[in-house]
């Protein structure tokens, strides 16, 4: 089982493909909770340089809310990310984590329809953006 979902956008700039990427994932109930801005975080703390990089936390509340009341733990596994990456001058990837991967380190059946329905809100994320 893959870990991750991605799609690649084309002729968008960076900033567009982030807001497209929080324009989806806000369509399939998720607010983005934190935003990590790679590039600037290694560029001071390292001072390398590497192409645009953004982790989204992205949290779906209610799906968030019924897993915790299945394993209190899970906020370690919490929220969702999802990263767009420049892999080139116009050439963005996004990438989603595979929820259903994670959980399977969590021996709680009941983590397993949700890690299930938030996989499915997340690939379908993934599908409305490369669809565009």
């Amino acid at each position: 089982m893959d870990y991750y979902f991605s799609t690649e956008l084309k002729n968008l700039s960076f900033e567009e493909a982030i807001s497209k990427t929080k324009e989806a994932l806000k369509k399939e109930g998720f607010g983005v909770l934190t935003e990590i801005d790679m590039k600037n975080t290694l560029k001071q703390k390292l001072d390398v340089d590497i192409l645009n990089y953004k982790i989204l936390g992205a949290c779906n509340p209610s799906m968030a809310y019924e897993a915790l009341q299945a394993e209190n733990k899970i906020g370690t596994m919490l929220p969702c990310n999802v990263i767009v990456q420049e892999k080139e001058q116009g050439k963005i990837e996004v990438a989603a984590v595979n929820p259903a991967a994670s959980m399977q380190a969590i021996k709680n059946d009941a983590l397993v329809s949700i890690a299930k329905k938030v996989r499915a809100k997340l690939e379908q994320v993934i599908q409305n953006l490369a669809n565009e």
